[in-house]
């Protein structure tokens, strides 16, 4: 049985396992999660009811959350590339960089996402204010993390880029990067040039007027 992969194509948690899923080639069938397909949606909340996407299965094992299921992927279906040191503090800097990106960039910018959805004037405001406010400290942090570097943990592209790739394109999106900040806006363009993710967006390109701010005629 070939591994499933349950989501959706404009969802950046989705987009993170799918660029690890690219970067080696690993064989994979994808099962989108929306109102078209409601046999997937079933059976994908049967498998995990908290309702949260991705969601990789491997046979009988259902793998929720996007690190836990990267670094399932690397344990049990290697590839050539190793997005996870084998050095044990070199591994634990990636997985620091990951929380990062998933922690202080992705869910800070849901701030503002969130807000816009409810469709309250003054609740799309507090939420946008929410995001500004996280992101441009997260941002200033990556500036002076980023210079040197050509990926975020290094040399190499891990879990960590993986997670930074549709948390920094979204974050962009809600709050723009300062022009002053030129490591941190050439590293979110080289990560737009790396082909896993540049697949995962154009894979995404359809569902852009999903976005509920309106997304940029850019990228």
């Amino acid at each position: 049985m070939s591994l499933l992969l349950y989501g959706h194509p404009f969802s950046s948690y989705t987009q993170k396992v799918l660029i690890a899923l690219y970067e080696n080639a690993t064989r994979f069938e994808f099962r989108t999660i929306g109102p078209d397909t409601p046999q997937h949606v079933a059976e994908w909340r049967r498998r995990w009811p908290l309702s949260k996407f991705p969601l990789l299965v491997d046979g009988a094992r259902d793998i929720a959350e996007t690190s836990i299921i990267i670094e399932y992927l690397q344990l049990v279906h290697p590839g050539p590339v190793r997005l996870l040191p084998e050095a044990p503090l070199a591994a634990l800097e990636v997985r620091f960089l990951d929380r990062f990106f998933d922690l202080h960039v992705m869910d800070a910018a849901q701030h503002a996402v969130d807000g816009a959805l409810t469709g309250d004037a003054a609740r799309r405001r507090e939420g946008l204010e929410r995001s500004v406010e996280k992101l441009g400290r997260a941002y200033g942090w990556l500036e002076t993390r980023l210079v040197g570097r050509n990926w975020a943990a290094g040399e190499d592209f891990t879990m960590a880029d993986c997670a930074a790739a549709p948390s920094l394109f979204y974050a962009d999106w809600v709050h723009p990067i300062p022009a002053a900040l030129t490591a941190l806006r050439a590293y979110r363009t080289r990560l737009l040039g790396r082909p896993s993710f540049a697949r995962a967006v154009e894979e995404a390109r359809p569902f852009r007027p999903l976005f509920p701010l309106g997304a940029p005629e850019r990228d």
